[in-house]
């Protein structure tokens, strides 16, 4: 999947693959989503291309 520029590698994948969710139970949270909420998105977010008019 490609992930649209200006938006979180992770956010994206584990929101739109719900291959990665498939495995936890009823109300239960994906460890790897809750790390992503504590500590945020780093240098995970694809840079937007450069504006001609900026």
């Amino acid at each position: 999947m490609d992930v649209p520029p200006g938006e979180c590698r992770q956010c994206w994948t584990h929101a739109y693959d719900k291959s990665i969710h498939r495995r936890l139970g009823p109300r239960e949270d994906c460890p790897q989503c809750v790390d992503h909420m504590k500590n945020g998105h780093g240098s995970q977010i694809v840079p937007k291309p450069k504006s001609w008019w900026w």
